[in-house]
């Protein structure tokens, strides 16, 4: 080899390692921005309400709370199998321009139905996000650290609804709720050329094991070679995630009221408990990739049941701060340790499909949590009984977890 020719391959040895070490940053900007944007309505809402020309009502405001949840669930389904066919990099550039486009229009919305059409089909980028990233994180990240890289990707996401709120106090009194969705998609100038820049121009998917060749369709792997019991195992667990995530972020202050504690407390309770969800997410990568993915995600939503139910007990004092934060860490960890399980089980040519489809049915149990919520506090039985379905909830995905094969056929690294 020629000293020219050993200095191209140097170099582009070189270049291949400075884009791998932008790739976990520029995927956790993303989420947050993701986070900003499915957050942002709920900051937004009351002022909403009080639009005089929208007469918007609370089940209209629902209506289009539920639009923007399917329009997710939708991009989620989607985007896997985009990145799997045409590559990680042009679905990331795709789902991030296109949900800042449009959340950036849903600042000159006219109307409350305009309003909905837009934020469903923010939510279709928006869904796509989360599966092409956490592919990204663990394809490019040091092997045995998935747990890791996938717990700490899924902290941008708090990071970003952190910021919607706290802009939310400043921004909406001052300036109207408009501002909001400017000030989310004005980020995107900044990430979409870096992501163009650094993100690694990869083949679109990696060939199986045992030199077969790839589907052309990679959602077909779901459900071929012994991957299907697995696969609906993964979707079910995901279902019990989200639903409890939503479920306790949307009602938790309602029925902490209904146990007795007043209005400031309830709401304090729920900043605990997504301090909470912090911290698990911090200390459930590295238990992962300690003990294994399998063993840590039973483990998390079996604590999850524990302290779920120990919550439908009255404790004084600061006793149901502690018990609140706990719940917290072990509740929201879960679903993200189940991310990463799906990412190591499923070979690479798979690996965003099957990602995207426990993110997509997931997002029915988003859906299904606040119904749940609600039907228990309308029946007058949210406290305790509604720690406890709550629990119970917690448990199921621990059984779902337990159903997944430990070594699917082809598997690149089964958990």
């Amino acid at each position: 080899m020629t000293d020219g020719s050993r200095s191209r391959v140097t170099a582009g040895g070189q270049d291949r390692t400075v884009r791998r070490g932008w790739i976990a940053p520029l995927c956790w900007a993303a989420v947050a921005l993701e986070g900003f944007d499915l957050v942002v309505l709920g900051v937004v809402l009351p002022a909403l309400l009080d639009e005089p020309a929208w007469g918007l009502d609370p089940a209209t405001a629902s209506l289009i709370s539920t639009a923007g949840l399917v329009g997710v669930m939708v991009g989620a389904l989607s985007a896997g199998p985009l990145a799997d066919r045409v590559g990680r990099r042009t679905a990331m550039l795709i789902t991030v321009v296109s949900f800042s486009v449009l959340s950036l229009a849903c600042a000159f919305a006219a109307g409350p139905w305009t309003f909905g059409v837009l934020r469903f089909l923010a939510g279709l980028g928006l869904g796509g996000v989360l599966p092409v990233a956490i592919a990204l994180v663990n394809e490019h990240g040091r092997p045995g650290r998935g747990g890791s890289a996938t717990t700490i990707l899924m902290t941008g996401y708090h990071v970003g609804a952190v910021a919607t709120s706290l802009l939310g106090i400043g921004v909406i009194p001052a300036f109207g709720w408009q501002w909001m969705f400017v000030l989310g998609a004005l980020p995107a100038v900044v990430l979409v050329p870096l992501l163009a820049r650094f993100l690694p121009d990869e083949a679109p998917a990696a060939a199986p094991a045992a030199g077969r060749a790839a589907p052309r369709n990679p959602v077909a792997q779901l459900v071929k070679d012994g991957y299907l019991p697995s696969s609906i195992a993964f979707w079910v667990a995901s279902f019990m995630g989200l639903l409890l995530v939503y479920g306790l972020n949307t009602w938790l202050p309602q029925i902490m009221r209904t146990a007795g504690y007043g209005l400031g407390a309830a709401l304090s309770q729920l900043l605990v408990l997504n301090v909470g969800a912090v911290l698990g997410l911090l200390v459930a990568g590295p238990v992962a990739d300690r003990v294994g993915l399998r063993p840590a995600t039973v483990a998390w939503f079996c604590a999850a049941t524990v302290f779920l139910a120990l919550l439908a007990v009255r404790m004084p004092g600061v006793g149901v701060y502690v018990g609140v934060l706990l719940a917290g860490v072990f509740v929201f960890s879960s679903q993200v340790l189940v991310y990463a399980y799906i990412s190591r089980h499923y070979p690479a040519h798979a690996r965003a499909s099957a990602i995207g489809a426990a993110s997509g049915i997931g997002r029915l149990g988003a859906i299904s949590g606040p119904v749940l919520g609600g039907l228990l506090l309308q029946a007058g039985i949210a406290y305790p009984w509604g720690f406890f379905a709550f629990a119970a909830v917690a448990a199921l995905g621990a059984a779902a977890v337990l159903g997944v094969r430990r070594a699917d056929a082809g598997a690149t690294q089964p958990g």
